[in-house]
């Protein structure tokens, strides 16, 4: 064993002079390899990056939820009279038509409206969002600070808020939020609560660029002090927008059921809306949606990346090729001194193993730093896994192998009576 070991040594050592005597053509030849291995890493970590975001936003809307939501119609799909006031949406009705669908475990109306939050003379503009106090653990809400607000709050219709993390760090600027007033529209709210920060940036079909920006205050008190419509005034028009909801989540525990739930909501909305003024989201379709996508991306990106590592590949086995043909009198005198065919093929075999184990090498280097630059100025998420890695550095050294078999077999079944007479 102890002399195999001397061997293997001694043939690797061998292997490595000889790449080095002819070090700018070998590094010629390992570029085709460190751009495959780079590209493989590199596009599989930013196609992971891009799906981790996805399902971190799909599953920030619930797996296990239904989305339903107001959205306003062209003109000419609405009477005169509701254009005029601009009446469209979800409705009470709709919200007791769709309570009564079995398998349904709870129904979350929300209200909302944007406006300037202001706290002495400091202000930022942010979603107000009002809804019932299930809203939280539905959506999977947690709390920072101080509480999400009660039943109690609701009936009373209270004015009190629970405000986003991005509000805190805007507003209370060295001081405690909870228990302080805020300003809505001319109204004071007192802080009973910060939500904790979520990682969500970009926009989304249901929510703002950073919903760390919300307000949630309780519904009751939402209809109470800013009516159930929004006044827009630009360029001399004046609109009159009323919406009683803006959004219905569902929440539906047994998962396999939630395309059938979202088919009969669906059903039961077409009766009453002729017009199309409302949407239906399923966060657990996005996600297999999102899942079939990273998907197919791996494959593309895979598929490009092959045929760079191919490419360097078939760089090797032609430089190998050169090689076999330059040093045919040095094999001659090899095998006539004793050195049999196995000795040939092992040490051909060695030079382009290194090859594309170095090229391997230098790839995952560069391959793990491409993504922390794409991520440090363009701001994309980016994820590098080790199996990746792996599987990239393996292939290198898989094409090594594979692509100087060849030319270590020719080497090695020269004849050695000829290969000595070789000029």
């Amino acid at each position: 064993m102890i002399i195999n070991v001397f061997h293997i040594i001694r043939i690797i050592k061998f292997g490595w002079k000889n790449i080095w005597l002819h070090s700018l053509r070998s590094l010629l030849t390992v570029l085709g390899i460190v751009f495959g291995v780079a590209s493989v890493i590199a596009m599989l970590a930013i196609g992971e990056g891009a799906s981790f975001e996805a399902k971190q936003k799909i599953k920030e809307l619930g797996s296990n939820n239904i989305i339903i939501q107001s959205v306003k119609p062209p003109s000419q799909d609405i009477s005169q009279q509701r254009a005029m006031l601009g009446v469209y949406g979800l409705t009470e009705y709709d919200l007791r038509k769709i309570s009564s669908i079995p398998s349904i475990e709870k129904i979350i109306p929300t209200w909302e409206t944007r406006e300037e939050i202001r706290y002495f003379d400091k202000n930022v503009t942010g979603r107000i969002v009002g809804t019932i106090p299930q809203y939280s653990e539905i959506t999977n809400l947690k709390i920072s600070q101080g509480r999400f607000f009660n039943e109690i709050d609701n009936i009373l219709s209270n004015s009190v808020v629970v405000i986003g993390s991005s509000i805190k760090k805007n507003l209370f600027i060295g001081e405690e939020p909870i228990g302080k007033e805020i300003k809505l529209k001319g109204n004071y709210f007192t802080v009973i609560g910060v939500s904790e920060e979520k990682s969500i940036s970009g926009e989304t079909k249901t929510f703002t660029s950073d919903i760390n920006f919300d307000v949630y205050i309780p519904l009751n008190t939402a209809r109470s002090f800013f009516g159930e419509y929004d006044v827009k005034r630009g360029g001399g028009s004046f609109e009159r927008t009323w919406v009683k909801f803006h959004r219905f989540i569902v929440y539906v525990k047994e998962s396999e059921k939630i395309l059938t739930i979202s088919s009969l909501i669906n059903q039961v909305l077409i009766t009453t809306h002729k017009n199309s003024d409302y949407e239906i989201l399923v966060p657990l379709e996005l996600l297999k949606q999102a899942e079939h996508t990273r998907k197919i991306f791996n494959i593309v990106l895979g598929s490009i990346a092959a045929i760079s590592l191919l490419v360097g590949g078939i760089g090797i086995m032609n430089i190998m090729l050169a090689t076999v043909t330059e040093r045919t009198k040095e094999i001659g005198i090899r095998r006539a001194i004793g050195a049999k065919r196995k000795d040939i093929i092992y040490q051909f075999l060695a030079e382009s193993i290194i090859l594309s184990s170095v090229g391997g090498i230098v790839g995952v280097i560069l391959g793990i730093s491409i993504p922390k630059i794409v991520t440090k100025f363009a701001g994309m998420t980016t994820l590098i896994t080790l199996w990746s890695i792996l599987l990239s550095f393996s292939i290198s050294v898989a094409v090594g192998i594979i692509f100087g078999i060849y030319p270590a077999k020719k080497a090695a079944y020269l004849d050695p009576i000829q290969a000595l007479r070789y000029e």
